[in-house]
């Protein structure tokens, strides 16, 4: 558990097991590594830019931050990262820990689709908004070590098609609660995926509200 990846080490306690535990678990072989692909591009960056970071709330935070896509942990009605954030804090919860890191865990995966906010919280929060970034779509790329991506993809690999498969995992977890996706980017995924979709507009929500001007 504690072998170092480029440098990077998963916290050696009994916390990050259970962790490990639980989402290799519930989760698809391509959610898991994608998960800890992201805490190790999530820590990598926290260690270039020097920024000073729980390695076991960010561990937490990377592991959990798409278990809303799984049929276990998703809601009927809410966005798959509320899902996410509200399964890390009661697993959070049921192991002892306080309020304030419940907290920074449960903003860092709801708000892991929404660019532009976590940079400017806590570090765990940015940092699994950068391993998200750094995996799905190459942001920030250049500035992890050819050296070490290649180790983090060797123990924890992407796959031929990851790209369609991610694409494809993100479709799977959304598709029954659509408007979900309204002011997001998971509506991209539904336009792609979906023929039928459509998406909402919000200057037609405006038009047509109840007000009278």
């Amino acid at each position: 558990m504690s072998s170092s990846i480029a440098g990077i080490s998963i916290p050696d306690s009994k916390l990050a097991r259970a962790a490990t535990e639980l989402v290799r678990d519930c989760a698809t072989p391509l959610l898991f590594h994608h998960s800890s692909r992201v805490y190790y591009f999530g820590a990598l960056t926290g260690v270039g830019q020097r920024r000073a970071f729980d390695p076991e709330l960010l561990y937490v935070g990377a592991m959990f931050h798409d278990l809303g896509l799984t049929k276990k942990y998703a809601s009927a009605n809410d966005r798959f990262e509320v899902d996410g954030a509200n399964a890390a804090a009661s697993f959070l919860r049921s192991h002892g820990i306080g309020q304030e890191a419940i907290d920074v865990v449960w903003d860092a995966i709801a708000l892991h689709t929404t660019p532009g906010i976590p940079e400017h919280k806590k570090s765990e929060v940015a940092l699994v908004l950068a391993g998200v970034e750094m995996d799905v779509v190459g942001l920030g790329f250049s500035n992890v070590p050819e050296d070490a991506r290649a180790q983090v993809v060797q123990a924890h690999p992407r796959g031929a098609s990851f790209k369609q498969d991610i694409i494809g995992a993100f479709y799977e977890g959304i598709r029954h609660k659509p408007d979900t996706t309204f002011g997001n980017i998971k509506a991209d995924v539904l336009a792609r995926m979906d023929p039928q979709f459509v998406r909402r507009d919000f200057c037609d929500i405006i038009l047509n509200s109840a007000w009278p001007s």
